[in-house]
């Protein structure tokens, strides 16, 4: 049975539809695996009576004829994604007891196509982090470890639940978001593929906001012909989200060619930053030869306002929160503060936020109301309006000049160790340097495992495509996956 959870997508499917194994079978084997890996604290809410109705219904539907490609796979979704009289808390206490009565549109269309859903995932509170330790259900840990040393590494971050329960087998795919990195880097940290899409390509109703005109759903999986597969049945038009685009969705898998010839691929000069390892420099020189290799031109080119990515971010994102986050006051859903004897709103809606929101998520509520509030907003919020205006006209340019893909490292290390960084935010906020461009500009962007560090832990690297392109952009990094030939797997020790 252990050997089943181990299946890709693509694998599972063909399977299930040659009769050689039934998707009951597959949930049962990914049960017991999610059962025996408590260590990891990658599945926060499970629901396994859910699954079995679910294998038992695509079952039904394979044996009709009438199965679409994740018809009867196993998945886990991110805890930031409402699912019907499932708890949906997005990892923070303040919406601890909230059970929707609504399906949001991106895990509804997975199970429209007989997907299973195995539990909620674990992940950063509010999307906020980079290595999930803002969690209220507490650290999801990285199946991957150093050699023979047994330190807690961290899966990355927001979807650092998804991450780790891909990379362990727990699940054949996952639902992550992407806000500045959140589906990339805990894929590059745990050796997986990431994609997250173009701004708009997925509906992001029904899915908790951390920053909205930034956030976007993408798929986790084992492969990069699973992201093209599992990513095809999140797509689609959405008329309750006004920023989801009406535009058809390609067949992302038969993208796949693997076939880059007279492909132009460029490589940003500002992406060199100082003081990066060694490691880091040497796989993304590695990756530029592999797709050279495969037939594709490589070219340097500029991008000259990445500089300024990552402090615009950091001051639009919190905005956004700041923002999105005033809902939350302990009245209509959600936890609610004890009160004292003659506590008024103000006081209920004070300790509400101080017992519910943690730290993290804290610190950016507040910079976010401070750079929006009068005085302010024109110094910082409406300057990195423009900074990103610019950052975005800069990868028009480069995409207008016959670039069809940038390659770049998609972290600046492999993972690190659980509490080493999270006293110290800015340095946490560093490891988001290369992914938040592509949300300030709405582009799509995948990271693809492409070798090991010298502790034998995974390292990814990064492609970002033109806008509405996924299929071209996948089918670059299949043939950069091809390329590498990166097969390695974390030992079990959990």
């Amino acid at each position: 049975m252990a050997e089943l959870a181990q299946m890709k997508i693509a694998e599972a499917r063909d399977a299930l539809r040659a009769g050689e194994v039934t998707s009951a079978e597959l949930t049962e084997a990914c049960l017991q695996a999610i059962e025996g890996a408590g260590a990891l604290n990658a599945f926060v809410h499970h629901t396994p009576e859910i699954a079995r109705d679910q294998a038992k219904a695509a079952d039904a539907r394979i044996k009709a004829g009438d199965a679409p490609a994740m018809c009867g796979i196993p998945l886990g979704i991110k805890d930031l994604f409402c699912t019907r009289g499932v708890p949906s808390q997005a990892a923070s206490n303040i919406l601890s007891g909230f059970t929707p009565e609504y399906e949001s549109t991106v895990s509804g269309q997975l199970f429209d196509a007989g997907a299973v859903m195995l539990g909620k995932l674990n992940m950063d509170e509010f999307a906020m982090g980079s290595s999930n330790e803002t969690s209220c259900y507490g650290n999801a840990i990285n199946p991957w470890r150093r050699g023979n040393d047994d330190t807690a590494l961290t899966p990355g971050g927001s979807s650092g639940g998804s991450a780790s329960a891909v990379a362990a087998d727990l699940c054949l795919g996952a639902t992550g978001t992407d806000t500045g990195g959140s589906i990339r880097q805990p894929a590059a940290f745990a050796g997986i593929t990431g994609i997250k899409p173009t701004y708009g390509r997925c509906s992001r109703w029904g899915i908790v906001a951390f920053a909205s005109s930034l956030d976007q759903a993408g798929p986790m999986t084992k492969d990069v012909r699973d992201a093209a597969i599992m990513l095809q049945a999140m797509c689609g038009h959405d008329p309750r989200d006004s920023t989801s685009a009406d535009l058809a969705v390609p067949d992302f898998e038969a993208a796949l060619t693997g076939d880059v010839r007279g492909k132009t691929i460029g490589i940003p000069r500002e992406y060199r930053m100082e003081g990066m390892p060694d490691e880091i420099e040497a796989l993304w020189a590695d990756g530029r030869r592999m797709l050279e290799d495969a037939g594709a031109k490589i070219v340097d080119i500029s991008l000259p306002h990445t500089k300024y990515a990552l402090p615009a971010y950091y001051v639009i994102a919190p905005a956004e929160a700041s923002s999105n986050l005033a809902r939350y006051d302990g009245v209509r859903y959600g936890r609610r503060a004890t009160l004292a004897q003659g506590d008024g709103i103000t006081e209920m809606y004070e300790k509400t936020r101080a017992e519910g929101f943690g730290a993290e998520v804290q610190r950016r509520v507040m910079v976010g109301t401070y750079v929006l509030s009068a005085g302010f907003y024109d110094a910082y919020y409406n300057r990195a309006r423009k900074v990103r205006t610019l950052i975005k006209r800069d990868f028009e340019e480069v995409f207008a000049q016959g670039i069809d893909a940038i390659l770049t490292p998609a972290t600046p290390s492999s993972a690190f160790e659980l509490g080493r960084t999270v006293e110290d935010p800015v340095e946490m906020y560093l490891n988001d340097v290369f992914t938040v461009t592509v949300n300030l500009a709405g582009l799509p962007g995948i990271a693809v495992p492409a070798g090991t560090d010298k502790h034998g832990l995974p390292l990814g690297l990064q492609l970002i495509g033109r806008p509405w392109e996924e299929g071209d952009l996948l089918n670059t990094a299949y043939a950069l996956e091809q390329a590498a030939g990166f097969v390695a797997k974390p030992g079990k020790w959990w």
